[in-house]
């Protein structure tokens, strides 16, 4: 299965996908520059790197599922690739951070306006607000049923379970096969 890891920038997914992935990951991360200023929001501290097409690893969510994860960039500039790597995905892990919802909005509706099935995770960290779930899908507009977590990006046991989350609802999307 394919799924798509979406966030805004400084979210995680880089992070997630490293974590995951049983074989060495693909990550294009590279060095922030100056002309990235006044471009991207890049006032996360000691982040210094950002993915620029995407992050690829591969891991076994059961005997006989095989996710393969695609991290897509997180910056608006870079939206043309998301929807590239959302081609063929079965659905998306939307990374966000408490401290920065209002970046999550247009990765949200582009995700939306792909009509592609997603799971949004928060991404609780270090010294990272807390807040309840009705609060967090009021601030986001979350549709009732669309589905939500709480995941620590550095933790592959947490994130895994975001992802189980997210397998779990996509099968309630998919109707019975034909016999």
């Amino acid at each position: 299965m394919k799924i798509l890891i979406a966030g805004h920038f400084g979210a995680g997914k880089t992070t997630l996908v490293q974590g995951l992935s049983e074989i060495e990951p693909v990550s294009t991360e590279e060095v922030m520059t100056s002309a990235g200023v006044g471009v991207d929001h890049i006032e996360t501290p000691g982040k210094t790197t950002t993915t620029v097409a995407m992050d690829f690893g591969r891991m076994h969510l059961s005997d006989n599922l095989v996710l393969y994860l695609f991290g897509a960039p997180g910056q608006p500039r870079f939206f043309e690739i998301l929807q590239d790597l959302a081609r063929g995905a079965l659905g998306a892990l939307i990374l966000t951070r408490t401290d920065r919802l209002e970046e999550t909005f247009p990765i949200l509706e582009l995700v939306e306006h792909l009509q592609l099935p997603h799971l949004v995770a928060v991404n609780a960290f270090d010294g990272a607000a807390q807040y309840p779930e009705a609060r967090l899908r009021e601030a986001m507009a979350l549709d009732e049923r669309t589905p939500m977590d709480v995941c620590d990006a550095r933790d592959p046991l947490s994130t895994k379970a975001s992802l189980a989350n997210l397998i779990r609802y996509l099968l309630t999307l998919t109707p019975e096969p034909v016999r």
